[in-house]
Parts: structure tokens; sequence; C-alpha cells
């Protein structure tokens, strides 16, 4: 008992302070951060920043699957790179040159 008698003068003097630490200061604002907020620009920024990253997420599995699929912007079957003899045949499959055309072309392809 005598030492928390001895204890008790001494936080009483210690936690004098503190009621004045927790008021404003005069030279600076009120506010939480102490002159670092920024207002309503954080929320732009942040979801600048979350579509940003969200996009370039997605961008990236993207290019990923492209490249461990191999896959190509023309479909997944047909050949990327189209010869001219195929594109002549093609023309005769479907009826637009006649077979005299045709071989005459042809034959200027070949040579």
């Amino acid at each position: 008992m005598k030492r928390l008698k001895a204890v008790g003068p001494a936080a009483a003097a210690a936690s004098a302070p503190l009621p004045a630490f927790a008021q404003a200061s005069v030279d600076r604002p009120t506010y939480w951060h102490s002159g670092w907020d920024w207002g309503w620009g954080h929320m732009f920024f942040g979801s600048l920043m979350m579509i940003l990253f969200w996009g370039g997420l997605i961008l990236v599995i993207l290019l990923a699957v492209r490249w461990l699929g191999g896959g190509t912007s023309h479909g997944a079957g047909s050949p990327s790179v189209r010869r001219p003899l195929d594109i002549l045949q093609e023309r005769f499959a479907r009826g637009e040159i006649d077979q005299e055309e045709f071989e005459k072309r042809r034959r200027l392809l070949s040579d």
C-alpha cells in the first residue's frame, strides 16, 4: 500500500501534459495526416491504379495464353501466310476464273 501511495503522485505528474498533446496545434492542420492528405485525389488515383492493374494482368494472361497455345490472329486452323498459288486455286475453286485463265496464271507464277 505504501508503494501505491508513492507511485500515485508520480503517475499523476507524468500524465499531466497528455491532454495538451491531444489538442490541435495552431501551426498545423487538424486532419489526420498532418498536411499529407490528398483530399478526394486519392480516390481517383486509386481507381486509376486499380483499372491499370487489372487491365495489365488481363493483358499478360492473354499474351501468355497466345504464346503458350501458339495461336494466330487468323484462327486456329488457317495458315497465317497464304501463297499466291493457294489464292489462285481458291479463285478457281470458287468459279471466279476459268480453267484457261487458271493455267495461264499458274504458268506465270511458276516461272
